[in-house]
């Protein structure tokens, strides 16, 4: 493996930061715009290509300055059209991206983390471990990639919707996740509206105060019980930031947006643990008062996970109980299971191979400062 880019990379960086990069350069502020413009409309992957650049400034740009993305390891096509992309990160570790086209919409699920530190029972992500937060750079490097082989191969409008559901918790790496946010909703990026981003997080209470003043994006929980007892267990973060907790802080953020904006409440069921009416009927009690709809999503099995999906029969049930209450209420349809792309099931490549019970040290002090650093 060669050593990592001692350059200043300009991949994901916002705008702001590149105007500051190229008054360092001695070099006017509409530079920034117009590099923007090369990578994530053009597809330019090399300076020298940049014509309205001077010469000089290209020749400049090469020795200072790096396009560094992640690199495609795997590309895995499912039969219902959705593609899984495995990619290797500066590290060496690599990570997984799932483009999913539905109807007039290309949406593409992205990682934050190489791996996950929160350790959900039921996802096969937190079950490989925990290796450290991607840069901005492979953030967006992942959407970027995808983006343009959207366009070369599939559908040139390229992606149209973006949600951090991938692999890691995304508000556990505040910094560049927004930072990868501003440059998806940038004109001059990808240009994508606040309504078109969607971060989703397990319960990162701190995370999502910060949010409030900071973004406007969509909002989304990995909710899963209306009861602490049953969320501790399956989301082991609840037991810091209970549920009320979790709830109130949804409203905070809601009250910063518009009032046609809502949360999303994720809900993945498994039989004989969260899948009851009435299981149904506390999940609508808790939720009155806080603007939201809610995603059904039947739990896709993995090995020694423990869990099974529920019949067909109950997941039915459960939905109609919940509209029946008032909610919009969505199934999930399960997309990309055949090649292990479905909700929960990625995993990645983490390349740490410590012992179990060091990982998980490592990863309780990984979490406490993190979230002192939110706080």
């Amino acid at each position: 493996m060669t050593e990592p880019s001692k350059l200043i990379n300009l991949i994901g960086l916002d705008r702001r930061s590149l105007e500051g990069f190229f008054l360092e350069l001695g070099e006017r502020t509409y530079r920034a715009t117009q590099l923007m413009k090369w990578i994530y409309h053009k597809g330019v992957e090399d300076f020298q290509a940049m014509t309205d650049f001077s010469k000089d400034l290209r020749m400049r740009l090469d020795t200072v300055a790096t396009l560094e993305m992640p690199v495609e390891l795997s590309r895995d096509e499912s039969s219902d059209g959705t593609v899984r992309w495995v990619m290797q990160t500066q590290n060496g570790n690599a990570i997984e991206t799932v483009w999913i086209p539905d109807g007039g919409r290309n949406t593409l699920c992205i990682s934050s983390q190489i791996g996950c530190m929160l350790n959900c029972s039921f996802c096969a992500t937190g079950k490989q471990g925990f290796n450290g937060n991607l840069l901005t750079s492979e953030i967006i490097g992942q959407a970027l990639h995808a983006d343009r082989v959207l366009k070369k191969n599939w559908d040139p409008r390229g992606i149209t919707n973006v949600v951090f559901m991938g692999m890691g918790e995304p508000l556990l790496n505040f910094d560049a996740v927004m930072g990868s946010v501003d440059v998806l909703k940038d004109d001059f990026g990808f240009g994508l509206s606040k309504r078109r981003i969607t971060v989703s997080t397990a319960g990162v209470v701190p995370g999502i105060k910060k949010m409030c003043g900071r973004t406007d994006v969509a909002l989304a929980i990995s909710l899963h019980s209306p009861r602490d007892s049953v969320r501790s267990e399956l989301v082991p973060i609840n037991r810091k930031y209970p549920i009320a907790n979790l709830i109130k802080v949804c409203g905070e953020y809601l009250s910063t947006l518009g009032e046609r904006r809502s949360v999303t409440v994720e809900y993945t069921l498994m039989e004989g643990v969260n899948d009851s009416p009435e299981d149904a009927r506390d999940l609508a009690q808790l939720l009155r008062g806080l603007k939201c709809k809610i995603n059904l999503i039947p739990f896709n099995p993995f090995p020694s996970s423990g869990y099974s999906r529920p019949s067909s029969g109950a997941i039915e049930a459960f939905q109609s109980d919940l509209i029946n209450s008032g909610y919009t209420t969505m199934l999930r349809k399960t997309r990309g299971e055949d090649i292990d792309a479905a909700c929960g099931q990625l995993v990645g490549q983490v390349q740490d191979r410590t012992r179990r019970s060091e990982r998980h040290a490592s990863r309780d002090k990984t979490i406490g400062s993190t979230l002192n650093h939110l706080s």
